[in-house]
């Protein structure tokens, strides 16, 4: 995965309203509710049914550190959708979503101006529409790069030309991306 990924997948699981199941144990349970079987939850971890079945019954108690990564990360992924679709919805429609940032951002603007790239530290909250396309992009599969173009037009327009109101013709460059948080 990519930062803007990470960032989008962090932001939805910061807005579960019950903890993920701690143990492999109950990790595999939920997988296999989920998955509808046994079968289904093995072919997703790339292991045998068998091996399920030992975790579902207590023989196998501790994962490889690979396996618990996979574990983790598929509870992760199915875990409270319809909270995560609730919060989804929300950001598209009415709250947006605020991005903080570090990274370089450059500029292509009028002759006279300054448009050295320089680090800076943004933190800015985007209209719904901008979180519907950010939002959309990362359910279709976006790349990081194509997630990082929406963010930066959003960011051009509300926090570099002010909604419109300065800066006519500028273009905004960003890039060398240090951290990016996103919040719904």
């Amino acid at each position: 995965m990519g930062i803007f990924r990470d960032s989008v997948e962090k932001a939805t699981a910061n807005t579960f309203t019950r903890p993920l199941p701690k143990t492999p144990q109950a990790q595999m349970r939920f997988l296999v509710k989920t998955a509808k079987g046994t079968r289904a939850a093995a072919d997703v971890l790339g292991i045998s049914q068998r091996t399920v079945e030992r975790y579902l019954t207590g023989q196998i108690k501790r994962p490889r550190a690979e396996l618990a990564a996979r574990l983790a990360e598929e509870v992760r992924r199915r875990w409270q959708p319809r909270v995560r679709a609730r919060v989804r919805q929300k950001a598209a429609t009415t709250g947006g979503i605020t991005i903080e940032t570090r990274a370089r951002f450059g500029f292509t603007a009028a002759p006279g101006s300054t448009d050295d790239a320089r680090i800076r530290l943004i933190t800015q909250h985007l209209p719904p529409h901008y979180a519907a396309r950010l939002l959309d992009a990362h359910t279709a599969g976006a790349t990081d790069q194509q997630l990082q173009d929406i963010a930066a037009e959003g960011l051009q327009e509300i926090y570099f030309k002010d909604r419109g109101q300065r800066a006519p013709g500028l273009q905004v460059a960003f890039t060398d991306i240090d951290y990016i948080e996103l919040d719904f």
